[in-house]
């Protein structure tokens, strides 16, 4: 068994077909289907079920792919270590965000980009629980989200920054007060709301609770830029982070008079011993 074979195996898992993957590796589609085959052959079990219309693991190709990443992540870390005793750090690393969440992360890897220009980097954004299954399977090697400041098992966090949000309305919406509201008054209010799963839904729902104040969701989105043309055109009213909310400069912004929800930003990576690659990272991360 070679790691390129098992390279295959886990860019046809990840990437969901065969087509995907052989994209992803730069080679024909029959070249992929062949490799697999093979693999599936030495091993004498399926990794894949196949359809017309989807490629999904077996419970045999589910524990092989695990064992692939590892075997790969060792391997990759390997190699990482021989660069540096030559002084060129290379390596991929995948970073994993949320959307709405940078924290300034691109200072970070302009940083990493001027000291090791060799090193790769792969950022892949997704809701906060895909990413901390993520980080736990290996796929990415560390991500900055919002988490809550409890112990994620597993999980080495770092606090960067705690942010509270605010409310977020068109310029033609009146309240009667000029700068603050409470959750009574705007429960009854149309409200655009973040899907279940997303950090910020989940602060919100949060803040409703501790505030004893039921609330509807009249629009349910997935995009912040959405939300916002929601927003505009007076569609409803969001709850959103500071930071996003200074995005969009025309709305009008109400902080609240208490339980005001917030979330905190982290950086997460899996614990036990990391490339050297992202060591580089972790430094410029602030």
């Amino acid at each position: 068994m070679e790691l390129r074979q098992m390279e295959v195996v886990v860019a046809v898992a990840e990437e969901g077909g065969f087509t995907a993957a052989a994209r992803r590796l730069h080679v024909v589609q029959s070249a992929v289907s062949g490799t697999v085959r093979g693999l599936e052959k030495e091993l004498g079990v399926r990794l894949f079920d196949r359809t017309t219309h989807r490629v999904a693991l077996t419970s045999a190709g589910e524990v092989f792919v695990s064992a692939a990443r590892t075997a790969l992540r060792a391997a990759e870390q390997a190699r990482e270590a021989m660069d540096a005793v030559r002084g060129q750090l290379r390596g991929v690393i995948t970073v994993g965000i949320m959307q709405g969440v940078w924290a300034g992360l691109h200072r970070a890897l302009a940083a990493l980009r001027a000291e090791h220009p060799g090193v790769v980097v792969r950022l892949r954004q997704a809701a906060v629980a895909d990413i901390r299954q993520a980080l736990r399977d290996g796929s990415v090697d560390l991500a900055v989200v919002a988490l809550d400041q409890q112990q994620q098992r597993g999980l080495v966090t770092r606090l960067l920054s705690r942010e509270e949000m605010v409310l977020v309305a068109s310029p033609a919406r009146v309240f009667a007060e000029e700068d603050r509201v409470t959750f009574a008054q705007i429960a009854d209010l149309p409200m655009v709301d973040f899907t279940p799963g997303w950090a910020i839904r989940y602060a919100v729902d949060r803040a409703f609770r501790a505030a004893l104040i039921e609330r509807g969701t009249t629009f349910e989105v997935n995009d912040i830029v959405a939300a916002s043309e929601l927003v505009r055109h007076d569609l409803g009213v969001c709850v959103m982070p500071v930071s996003i909310a200074a995005r969009f400069p025309d709305l009008v912004v109400r902080r609240f008079t208490e339980h005001a929800p917030s979330w905190n930003i982290m950086v997460v990576r899996p614990g036990g011993q990391e490339s050297p690659a992202v060591t580089a990272l972790m430094r410029h991360i602030t």
